[in-house]
């Protein structure tokens, strides 16, 4: 501990900047014996967003996709769950084709999107085979833990 009490305050300041300047959350430095991670607490700024994507979900947007209002009624059954919390993307890359689209059918084992957690890429493989009839979540839309991703019937 004494020697984070010999730690140059400007550092801090600098390093606290550049998080402000990039918009990430964390940076770690290492120099020497010195390890420094500075981190701001933006992740719960995106849990307090993450529910709105959730009533609009249910409420507006539903009439605005035809397909997913019958799904969202019953999502229990058939949609798949989130297996962890993160931000979900739909295709491989932000130019690439999705890798599902409603009304597509998959097998048991194909990935149907992406969540990345703590900067991991992690496919999110169909449990079942059957038809996609909606998908529940947005491109880059943070998902929380046993939030409804994908319905397959």
């Amino acid at each position: 501990m004494t020697k984070t009490n010999g730690i140059d305050q400007k550092l801090i300041r600098d390093l606290a900047g550049i998080l402000n300047d990039t918009n990430l959350t964390e940076i770690e430095v290492e120099y020497g014996d010195l390890k420094l991670r500075v981190a701001r607490q933006a992740p719960a700024v995106h849990a307090v967003a993450a529910p709105p994507p959730q009533a609009p979900a249910s409420a507006p947007a539903a009439p605005a996709q035809a397909p997913a209002a019958p799904a969202a009624a019953d999502p229990g059954k058939n949609a798949v769950p989130s297996p962890m919390v993160g931000t979900a993307y739909l295709a491989p890359a932000p130019d690439a084709k999705p890798f599902v689209e409603v009304g597509q059918k998959v097998k048991e084992g194909q990935t149907l999107l992406i969540i990345e957690a703590m900067k991991t890429m992690n496919q999110i493989p169909s449990p079942r085979a059957g038809t996609v009839t909606a998908i529940l979540v947005e491109d880059a839309q943070p998902v929380e833990y046993g939030m409804p991703l994908v319905v397959i019937e």
